[in-house]
């Protein structure tokens, strides 16, 4: 095995247990057993890099974990920006599962993927992955890679295993092989969210306001889970000015959140209703949503002190409601359009 840089790299000795018999100490499966050449590869052995650092005990025993769950363990190494030990492994598929607040396989990406790799008749981008469990692996990004491996029936899946969990929930700053659109990655902090709702109740939205990026997008989680073509993108600039992270606990912001997702429903219906008269009009044009939500908001961009969540969505359905469908002209919405895209 080559190093990784010009610094020297120890292979390291591992005996895995048969039956019930246990396994020996830390200290002597972290021993050095002396270097090897790069020819011919060392069954039970792995290796460590730098070579004079030894790996955290969390590690080793993850390493220990990949053997017995029929995988290999290649190279237990220090990540160069925070020094974190990290484990590159082949895998076997059948244990390797997506988290379970990822977003939907793309199959337009999944298939220009597996294009690319027959061309190239070769794999050579690993995914990250942790074990939440012995015998079981989910990456937070490369599930579309995993996807495109399961159809070619490989038998192993190359891997960066992280070893500590909370890296699952770190999905929007690691999942980055396709690039999310609003609906995305919406979805993919709601249920998020939700899994935090039972992993980590009494932690709360400003804890891991990292991880979920933006308020906003938990709130259009909720939305798009009720209706999938819920047009996110016409509410999406009213939603960032005003929604934001909300204190205490998951269970306590939770109820909030529904409330939050309640309103915002309200307006959308109200909004439904004034578009329908205006296509009965006769004018149709992709634009109309965002069109009147632009002249009925009671935000504008003058506006120094914005009024809270509950009183931006009550006034917003109040002045929709009011709205002169009458006054609307095909010529403004088209005008209107040249700048902004159409809501989604």
């Amino acid at each position: 095995m080559r190093a990784i840089t010009n610094r020297p790299h120890t292979l390291v000795k591992h005996t895995l247990a048969g039956g019930s018999a246990p396994l020996p100490n830390l200290a002597d499966r972290l021993s050095c057993a002396g270097r090897f050449g790069h020819n011919g590869p060392v069954m039970g052995a792995w290796a460590v890099y730098p070579a004079d650092a030894q790996p955290s005990r969390q590690a080793a025993a993850l390493a220990e974990q990949i053997e017995r769950d029929g995988g290999h363990a290649l190279a237990i190494y220090q990540e160069p920006v925070g020094d974190h030990w990290q484990i590159f492994c082949l895998l076997p598929m059948a244990k390797v599962e997506p988290t379970p607040y990822q977003r939907d396989i793309s199959p337009t990406h999944v298939k220009r993927l597996l294009d690319v790799v027959k061309k190239l008749d070769r794999f050579v981008d690993p995914i990250v992955v942790m074990s939440p469990q012995p015998g079981l692996y989910w990456t937070p990004n490369g599930n579309h890679r995993r996807t495109v491996l399961l159809k070619l029936k490989a038998a192993v899946v190359p891997a960066i295993l992280v070893p500590e969990p909370e890296v699952a929930f770190q999905i929007l700053a690691l999942n980055t092989e396709k690039a999310h659109n609003l609906k995305e990655k919406s979805l993919e902090v709601i249920r998020m969210y939700r899994g935090l709702l039972e992993e980590d109740p009494d932690a709360g939205e400003e804890r891991y306001a990292f991880q979920f990026e933006s308020p906003h997008f938990i709130t259009l989680g909720l939305l798009y889970e009720g209706n999938s073509r819920f047009a996110g993108g016409a509410f999406a600039p009213i939603l960032r000015r005003v929604d934001k992270f909300l204190k205490g606990g998951f269970q306590k912001s939770w109820k909030e959140r529904q409330e939050r997702a309640a309103l915002v429903r309200e307006v959308d219906e109200a909004l439904a209703q004034v578009v329908a008269k205006i296509k009965k009009r006769g004018i149709n044009h992709p634009y109309v949503k965002n069109f009147v939500l632009a002249r009925t908001t009671p935000l504008t961009r003058q506006r120094k002190t914005l009024p809270s969540f509950d009183q931006t969505f009550t006034k917003l359905t109040q002045n929709i409601e009011a709205f002169d469908v009458g006054k609307v002209r095909y010529e403004d919405i088209q005008r209107a359009a040249v700048m902004v895209p159409p809501a989604g």
